[in-house]
């Protein structure tokens, strides 16, 4: 390989493979020296289908290596590419997540695993005519995870993609054989000896499934209209990890929802002017220190045509069917009703290009700052009300067009986008490579499915090459990074193989560093390349 007896020597002395993240030296176990250890796959049939997740684990080729200048062969492509996206550490853009000195904001445990909103809605697809929502809801925590568990892990197999999720986490944490017993009193204990050590105890649940998961830190959504959540800011603010990052959540001021706004700042003692605003959103900036404004637009995220403004943009481009509708519920919710402790119950009206609060607030101080703005964009809230947060749904177009407008009217500005429907993705892709100022991350919520990972990941990399983020968890129980995580690297794994198979083909030769390269940045990479960047300085 080129590398000298000593520095392999030292290498496998500092192998760090032990789930405790101690040095195991030369006791490390030979199988784990294996590139993407059980998941490699041997074949072409097989190796572009990663049945089990691709779990992290720490590379056995450090980058001084000369291992990683030499060529990959066709034999060798899939268990290289397979061992370096499993030994990525990820950065995870997106999530909402809190710290465990947040208290009970933090969420973790099998509990919160088992009534994670995605299986509830699944729940409800066949309970019982006498089990209502209310009903439901007016449970426990504990009787309704008890319920979920009974009606979808053990009166049917767990084959969902959200049940899965659960298995796979569970199994990371050692719990085969409670999986296997069906002992779900048994999960429980387990949790209990990190819950009986209080915030020391959380902290360590924390660090381990961070550690586990393979996040180098994850970026929170924090919500200063949230009186639940402001307490652990001011007045004084929470110390937290440095792997939990925050984001600032703008959503009525992206909408130009005036009354939302002004409640908001009459209630924080700011004048009720466009400057109060600025300097309310400019405090709020000093507290959190985000790494970006972010907005989680609604089914309506249009632009009523009538109030359009020369841009720059080709507008008549934008008059084919869906890029304009009529704008719905100008007058937004009230602050109490859309800021409340959970994010799907903002419905911020919709995206008001042409608002002073976009204008002339948020796009100011973004630019005063240097901070970018992140968008999630086509949730179709409340498609059924009764479900709560499992009562979301999707619409088939949103309006694409509005980034490419955006993008035009704040040049300076860099703007983060996720589409919700699959529909929109082709179109997404496009915008991406006509403006520097865009980058595209992700496959949120109804798209985080493996096979929904896999089309719009090969897409991506067809057009895009690797100036974008593979993936963010929308993690919102901490647990979950844990199966997110090693389900989506088994996908994107799969898809790197087929597409370096045919660079290979085409006659591009390939060293093990090049690939390390690529992976690392579709895994956060490009977003760090992208945050660096400063469009006021060009």
């Amino acid at each position: 390989s080129g590398d000298s007896a000593l520095s392999i020597l030292d290498e496998m002395m500092n192998m760090k493979f032990g789930d405790d993240g101690k040095k195991v030296g030369f006791h490390t176990p030979c199988a784990l020296l294996i590139d993407g250890g059980k998941q490699t796959r041997i074949g072409a049939a097989i190796r572009h289908r990663h049945i089990a997740p691709l779990y992290h684990k720490q590379s056995f080729i450090p980058n001084s290596s000369q291992l990683l200048k030499k060529n990959v062969n066709f034999g060798d492509l899939a268990s290289v590419v397979s061992g370096e996206v499993s030994s990525a550490e990820v950065i995870d853009l997106h999530t909402h997540l809190l710290p465990p000195s947040h208290g009970s904001l933090c969420l973790w445990g099998i509990d919160e695993l088992l009534t994670y909103h995605y299986l509830v809605a699944e729940y409800f697809m066949t309970a019982p005519a006498s089990m209502t929502p209310e009903q439901f809801y007016a449970l426990s925590k504990q009787k309704q995870a008890n319920i979920i568990w009974k009606s979808l892990f053990i009166d049917r197999s767990p084959i969902s993609e959200a049940c899965r999720g659960v298995i796979t986490t569970l199994k990371s944490m050692g719990l085969q054989e409670q999986i296997d017993a069906r002992d779900l009193a048994a999960i429980r204990k387990f949790y209990d000896t990190f819950r009986s050590d209080g915030l020391e105890g959380a902290e360590r649940f924390s660090e381990m499934v961070y550690r586990r998961a393979g996040v180098r830190y994850a970026v929170m959504t924090n919500i200063p209209f949230d009186a639940n959540e402001v307490r652990y800011w001011r007045p004084k603010r929470k110390e937290y990890p440095d792997q939990y990052k925050s984001a600032l959540r703008v959503d009525p001021l992206l909408a130009g929802d005036r009354k939302t706004v002004e409640t908001a700042l009459k209630g924080a003692g700011y004048e009720v002017t466009l400057e109060g605003a600025r300097q309310y959103l400019r405090d709020w900036c000093d507290t959190m220190k985000p790494e970006y404004m972010m907005a989680s637009t609604p089914h309506n995220f249009v632009l009523n045509e009538d109030r359009l403004k020369k841009t720059g943009v080709n507008e008549d481009a934008m008059k084919e069917p869906f890029a304009f509708v009529d704008v719905t519920n100008p007058s937004g919710p009230d602050c109490a009703a859309a800021c409340g402790e959970d994010d799907t119950a903002i419905a911020a009206s919709v995206i008001d290009e042409n608002s002073d609060f976009l204008s002339q607030v948020l796009m100011k101080v973004c630019e005063e700052r240097d901070l970018p703005v992140a968008l999630k964009i086509g949730a179709h809230r409340g498609v059924n009300p009764k479900l709560l947060q499992a009562g979301d749904g999707v619409v088939a177009f949103a309006d694409a067009g509005v980034l490419a407008r955006l993008c035009t009217r704040f040049p300076n500005v860099r703007f983060l986008a996720t589409f919700l429907s699959k529909n929109n993705q082709h179109e997404a892709c496009v915008i991406a490579s006509k403006f520097r100022n865009l980058h595209i991350y992700g496959c949120w919520w109804f798209c985080n499915n493996p096979s929904m990972i896999e089309e719009i990941t090969k897409m991506r990399v067809e057009m895009l090459g690797t100036a974008f983020t593979a993936q963010h968890s929308d993690a919102r129980v901490l647990d979950q990074l844990l199966y997110k995580w090693s389900h989506s690297r088994a996908v994107i794994a799969d898809v790197l193989i087929g597409e370096y198979e045919k660079l290979l083909e085409a006659g591009w030769s390939i060293t093990r560093e090049e690939i390390r390269r690529d992976v690392r940045r579709l895994f956060g990479g490009s977003y760090e390349e992208f945050m660096s960047k400063s469009f006021l300085r060009a």
